[in-house]
């Protein structure tokens, strides 16, 4: 009886899952599924020779990964090329007919989902594993990650010997909302966009964190099938709906190029009132044997394209407008707006950038605006809607004096900034002191704003070196803080110590002084003491640095309190010279060149760590390159280092060797 309630309950549990992640349909409570769950799992430990490899218990993420390992995907997953005009389609139709004459072509339609692409592999109808795109060529191993994906069916109906099929895992943007919200309460950075989001939890390595990221997936592609054969393209997606998988949208098979037209047109109308994000809409060769006659470039299929929708634009009312004082002074004025959703996400506030962008748009307070996110991420105020004006707006003039401290505000010639002088501005050293423990500078973890201004605000720290002296009594009492907490950050000061001459110069907010530019005047001069005694041109002579930089530098440490800002940190013991790297590095001796895009990481931090580890980063491919880094939206370096034979690795590859 018991063995037969463990098989009862696995079938069970498998239907409540896709009628509430596919169907959007529950029929059972949460607390009632978890119920059955927990039952299954005593059951399956009862009787472990009954379990099913599929079980829903193996959803569960428990066990935090070592690392990605690299698969190399049979059939590469290519790119699509991407139109951003009617006319580029017609010309795309034109292609295709050129190439095929004489043939019926047919299109068919679908949502281009702004997510992570991934393979799933099915073996004997088990889901056996899920890989990202990657590079194309090679993606990382996330089956484990993948398995907490609710819509993902570990089981098929039917048992093929082999099935591999593509989709686009993504975050809707209610779960979006709620994730930031919880991250905002626990003072973590908050994500960009349900794209990041998505990308940054399935890379995970515990499980279980991307489990309660409630990521979601539409499958869109049948990349190989072994046992089953199709004609057509909407014939292969309606046989894995009948499978089970979340497919893509798809409505009718068109004729022509205009059908197909008029149904981006119709997608693209009614784009902001989806529940996921999309950024555009593909159209797709229908006939399967149509498109092994049109085959592929090296990068993208000839069959596809991609219409890219332009950036969502939003009306609403421009209520202020305020400034922030950053970390060097800098004014900027920021739009306080009626809060409007734009691409997936609600915003009140809109970055002005200066006083000449805002006299250039003629904005006045109580305006109608248009904003759009800038790459779909920062919001930004594109026009004034002057029809809309009622004599009520008012024109924005910058204050005489400093909005924090009261003090003296300048505009140096040729610049477009305004900036405070003023020695003592809070807000200037409340930024500096974030800026100093950010994860490139110091990365001082768990040392957020919210008690960077509880420490200002209670005297305990004047500057970055006070944190270096603060006591457990001081800092436990204080909000969202506590004994534990309290010992995390000190710990985590502790080991910031040691983070080297580069970092500590990055840490410091030297105008004109970015991480690259700090790592190269610390491999120069190898100490602090060095660099401080330095004059003008022994700086400006160091290649990429140059007379403006160096003047800064100079001044920087020409400042009493910067000097006296040094010794407190020389005493603090926060180490004070380079260490460079040893030979025989972990990366030592080889040649790396990066490309595309990494969610979370810049270019110049991933150049950072390679250079760290010994390795060279070039800026462009050649028989003596190592390895080619690839990242999302990878160019032409990608098929150039695919013809000389250079292996291509993806970020989490490239963690690995480190």
């Amino acid at each position: 009886m018991s063995i037969a309630r463990l098989k009862e309950l696995t079938r069970l549990l498998t239907d409540y899952a896709y009628q509430y992640y596919v169907l959007d349909a529950p029929t059972v409570s949460d607390y009632e599924y978890d119920m059955l769950l927990r039952e299954l799992a005593a059951l399956e430990e009862r009787y472990p020779d009954q379990k099913d490899p599929a079980s829903p218990t193996t959803r569960v993420g428990g066990t935090v990964l070592a690392g990605f390992e690299t698969v190399t995907h049979t059939v590469p997953m290519q790119s699509l090329t991407d139109a951003f005009s009617e006319e580029e389609v017609r010309d795309f139709d034109e292609r295709v007919h050129g190439l095929l004459p004489g043939e019926d072509v047919t299109y068919v339609v679908e949502h281009k989902i702004d997510g992570l692409s991934v393979s799933l592999e099915y073996v004997d109808g088990v889901f056996t594993r899920g890989s990202t795109r990657g590079a194309g060529v090679t993606g990382e191993d996330v089956t484990q990650n993948l398995r907490t994906v609710g819509a993902i069916p570990l089981r098929l109906p039917d048992a093929l010997p082999y099935l591999e099929v593509r989709g686009e895992v993504y975050i809707d943007r209610r779960d979006f909302e709620a994730l930031n919200a919880r991250r905002a309460e626990t003072e973590e950075p908050l994500f960009a966009n349900p794209r990041n989001a998505a990308a940054g939890s399935l890379r995970q390595l515990d499980p279980a964190i991307t489990r309660e990221r409630h990521l979601n997936i539409f499958v869109f592609n049948i990349q190989q099938v072994t046992g089953r054969s199709f004609q057509t393209h909407s014939e292969g997606l309606a046989y894995l709906k009948e499978q089970g998988f979340k497919v893509i949208p798809l409505g009718a098979v068109y004729p022509t190029i205009d059908g197909a037209l008029s149904r981006v047109r119709e997608i693209g109308a009614h784009r902001s009132e989806l529940p996921f994000d999309i950024d555009g809409a593909v159209i797709k060769v229908d006939s399967l044997a149509l498109r092994a006659s049109l085959g592929s470039t090296v990068k993208c299929p000839r069959w596809a394209i991609a219409f890219k929708f332009p950036a969502e634009q939003q009306k609403t009312r421009l209520t202020d407008i305020v400034l922030q004082v950053g970390r060097t002074g800098v004014l900027t004025p920021n739009a306080v707006l009626e809060p409007v959703r734009v691409a997936g996400s609600t915003v009140s506030r809109a970055t002005l950038h200066n006083l000449d962008f805002i006299r250039e748009k003629d904005i006045r307070i109580g305006d109608m605006v248009i904003i759009r996110k800038a790459g779909d991420v920062i919001p930004e105020v594109v026009e004034v809607v002057k029809a809309e004006r009622d004599g009520t707006e008012r024109e924005f003039h910058m204050p005489e004096s400093c909005p924090e401290c009261g003090g003296e505000i300048v505009r140096a010639e040729g610049e477009a900034a305004y900036r405070c002088v003023g020695e003592n501005c809070p807000a200037q050293l409340a930024r500096t002191i974030i800026h100093f423990a950010t994860r490139a500078a110091m990365d001082i973890e768990g040392l957020g704003p919210a008690i960077v201004d509880q420490l200002l605000a209670r005297g305990l720290i004047h500057d970055q070196a006070d944190l270096y002296f603060l006591r457990k009594e001081d800092i436990a009492d204080m909000e969202k803080m506590g004994d534990k907490s309290a010992d995390n950050l000190l710990a985590a000061l502790a080991a910031s110590k040691s983070r080297g001459l580069d970092r500590l110069l990055f840490a410091l907010g030297i105008r004109h002084v970015g991480s690259r530019v700090a790592r190269i005047l610390a491999e120069a001069f190898g100490s602090m003491d060095t660099l401080m005694a330095a004059r003008p041109e022994d700086i400006s002579a160091l290649y990429d640095v140059g007379d403006k930089i160096a003047a800064s530098v100079v001044h920087y440490f020409a400042n009493p309190r910067s000097q006296a800002l040094i010794a407190k940190l020389k005493k603090a013991g926060v180490l004070m010279t380079f260490a460079a790297q040893a030979p025989g590095g972990k990366l030592d001796g080889l040649t790396f060149v990066i490309t595309g895009s990494f969610a979370g990481l810049t270019r110049d931090a991933l150049k950072t760590r390679i250079e760290a580890a010994g390795g060279k980063v070039s800026g462009s491919v050649s028989g003596k390159t190592s390895y080619l880094v690839a990242g999302e939206a990878a160019g032409s370096k990608l098929a150039k280092a695919q013809s000389l034979g250079v292996p291509v690795i993806g970020i989490d590859a490239l963690d690995a060797m480190l």
